[in-house]
């Protein structure tokens, strides 16, 4: 099946990453689109389920690339940005979204490496090069003329 293009003529294309507590896949997830897309993307991301703040190692694995957090905070999905994007991406099976009419939804079941053992740091750097693969996918998808 292919997929449908969807970079609209004059306008950039947009996105909302969505996890359940919206501190760490998601974040993750828009942090690198926004490093990748350098503004030819909107990018959004939210919870639903908001945490009360982001996980710390997702923060210094995205840091470790060059990517700064800062100021960004865990935010409920709300119907306003759902209406404005594309494509809406929802990471790991936790988090449950209806679709939405006219929205190209799609659903990363992210690699879960804490399910081999693997915590802490390296866990994050493994989940984070998972998402950042996706990312790239979905850039070039989205940026297609």
């Amino acid at each position: 099946m292919s997929t449908p293009d969807i970079a609209h003529a004059g306008t950039k294309p947009a996105v909302l990453f969505v996890c359940s507590k919206n501190g760490g896949k998601s974040q993750l997830a828009a942090g690198l689109m926004r490093q990748l897309a350098g503004g030819s993307v909107d990018v959004y991301s939210a919870g639903t389920k908001p945490g009360k703040d982001l996980n710390p190692l997702a923060v210094e694995s995205l840091a470790e690339l060059g990517i700064d957090l800062s100021g960004e905070y865990p935010k409920p999905v709300t119907g306003a940005v759902e209406d404005t994007v594309d494509v809406v991406v929802v990471l790991g099976t936790e988090a449950k979204l209806a679709p939405r009419e006219g929205v190209r939804m799609e659903v990363w079941e992210t690699d879960e490496p804490s399910e081999r053992g693997i915590e802490g740091m390296e866990r994050m750097r493994l989940v984070r090069d998972d998402i950042r693969q996706r990312v790239e996918q979905l850039h070039q998808e989205l940026t297609r003329s």
